[in-house]
């Protein structure tokens, strides 16, 4: 299929881009690499009378240290990411989300900003935003703010963006001394969407794990914490021990993954265990 009609602008400044978007009302659409949103419009699943291409703006791409917190411009490309030595310093875990996502030719294009936005259940990045507590810099004709990662996600593919607003950066804070991170997940081939994933955040002292955040995708409509796993961990539970295998199971019983043609709901739930400990054990081994 061919998507509908639509027009097409690409603006070369933030301002004439959400100039564009607020004129266009509800019928404007922002695109980035468009990864997600032309296979959407392909399939008339999506219909846009405009789409507004944000590939050419300067100040949306880009990485950059700026105190401590690392700032990423929405438009950056995942593939840039990957290689970035700032992110492989300050944010190796992102570097490593983004070897999970599709293939090169997707990272090639895709961009951060876009496949946070998206919001897809499955995808690497709103997982990882959320466990490292980023904040998204959206801005409008109508100004700017800043929306912690974990108030961004209200459910599949829907966000609290507005219509008008575009993400302009996400900011990550910088890795802590003692701190590890890991991401891991199962699909049915290398490049296709997670099963089920987990993302983790440990904060240690004294080799001890003092704070977590454990984030589950593929499982549910937006980013899952596992907040009995969190509580375990930070109580002193190990890898491996009865206390965070019984956490870990209590929250996979709290879960209602979905079901469709690449695995059943029972198999997700049958796996969130294995994964969120296989995470959890590489992130406390990268905090030693």
């Amino acid at each position: 299929m061919k998507p509908a009609a639509f027009d097409y602008v690409a603006p070369t400044s933030l301002d004439a881009a959400l100039t564009a978007l607020a004129d266009g009302g509800y019928d404007a659409k922002p695109i980035a690499g468009g990864q997600s949103l032309v296979p959407l419009m392909a399939f008339r699943l999506a219909v846009f009378g405009q789409l507004v291409d944000l590939g050419r703006i300067e100040e949306l791409q880009g990485v950059a240290r700026d105190g401590d917190e690392l700032v990423i411009g929405a438009a950056t490309r995942q593939a840039a990411i990957a290689k970035d030595a700032l992110v492989a310093e300050h944010a190796p875990v992102l570097a490593q989300a983004t070897g999970w996502i599709g293939h090169q030719q997707i990272r090639n294009r895709g961009t951060i900003g876009g496949s946070i936005c998206h919001a897809d259940p499955a995808a690497e990045y709103p997982a990882t935003a959320v466990a490292l507590d980023a904040t998204i810099d959206v801005a409008s004709t109508r100004g700017r703010r800043s929306i912690p990662a974990a108030e961004l996600f209200e459910a599949a593919y829907t966000t609290t963006l507005e219509p008008d607003e575009v993400a302009v950066a996400v900011r990550i804070p910088v890795r802590r001394p003692g701190e590890g991170t890991a991401i891991f997940e199962v699909a049915r081939r290398p490049g296709d969407f997670a099963l089920a994933g987990c993302v983790v955040r440990v904060a240690t002292s004294g080799g001890a794990v003092i704070d977590a955040r454990v984030l589950a995708f593929g499982v549910g409509g937006a980013p899952i914490r596992l907040a009995a796993a969190e509580a375990a961990l930070a109580a002193g539970a190990g890898v491996g021990s009865q206390e965070l295998t019984a956490a870990l199971q209590a929250d996979a019983d709290g879960l209602t993954p979905p079901e469709d043609a690449q695995a059943t709901s029972a198999y997700r739930h049958s796996i969130v265990v294995h994964v969120a400990n296989t995470a959890i054990a590489e992130a406390i081994a990268d905090s030693q």
